[in-house]
């Protein structure tokens, strides 16, 4: 698959307002003292071996992420998506019956004018129905590979996600290339996904990161407990 037009919006949260959420034995996974959680908006497209994608009514689509980080007893680092809205239903119903994501059907849409990029999503399936999201964000400078500091490899590169399925942990190894990171403004924030996850509100000014994408490769889950 293919993650692409995706903006990077995360805040700081304290320990306790995560770990509350995860699974026994997953431990949410600090930096400097803090959790930090993504509101992730992109589009998804979805292809075979080789470079094939689906057709577009069926492999392409908006999604928009609420994911924090994890480490297992082993000390793992990972992903935990507390939400995944996807703009088609079929989607939805397959990560939930094969990963055991929180998926959501959604109605969404992405658009861009020049360097600003628009997001809109309002849930459909299932509840809590309405949930939304808004975003516009103005794409800035590009930042070198070199560049990327500790803490932006920190919230963009993770190797592995989490699911739970039947009360079993499950991990799923990811395997992306190195994000074309640039820094980014968010100019407009309408959000309820991330309450609807039972988070609280965040506060404060976000980190913003924007990208044009890699292609992505996720892995069959193997059980963790």
């Amino acid at each position: 698959m293919w993650w692409e037009q995706l903006t990077f919006i995360h805040w700081p949260f304290e320990r306790a307002a995560i770990q509350r959420l995860l699974p026994d034995g997953l431990v949410a996974d600090e930096w400097e003292g803090a959790v930090w959680v993504g509101l992730v908006p992109f589009l998804m497209r979805v292809g075979f071996p080789g470079g094939v994608t689906m057709p577009k009514w069926a492999g392409v689509f908006p999604e928009t992420n609420v994911r924090t980080y994890v480490r297992d007893r082993d000390g793992r680092p990972g992903v935990w998506f507390c939400s995944l809205e996807a703009g088609r239903l079929p989607a939805t119903a397959t990560a939930r019956l094969t990963y055991g994501l929180p998926y959501f059907w959604a109605d969404m849409h992405i658009a861009n004018s020049g360097p600003i990029w628009t997001y809109e999503s309002t849930r459909r399936w299932p509840g809590p129905k309405g949930a939304h999201h808004r975003s516009s964000v103005r794409v800035g400078e590009a930042i070198s590979d070199d560049d990327v500091s500790p803490f932006e490899h920190y919230l963009t590169a993770r190797w592995g996600l989490y699911s739970t399925w039947r009360s079993h942990i499950l991990h799923a190894p990811v395997d992306h290339g190195r994000w074309p990171l640039h820094r980014a403004e968010l100019l407009h924030l309408d959000d309820g996904l991330i309450e609807a996850a039972g988070l609280p509100a965040p506060a404060g000014d976000p980190v913003v990161h924007w990208t044009a994408g890699t292609e992505v490769r996720i892995g069959r889950p193997s059980l963790v407990r």
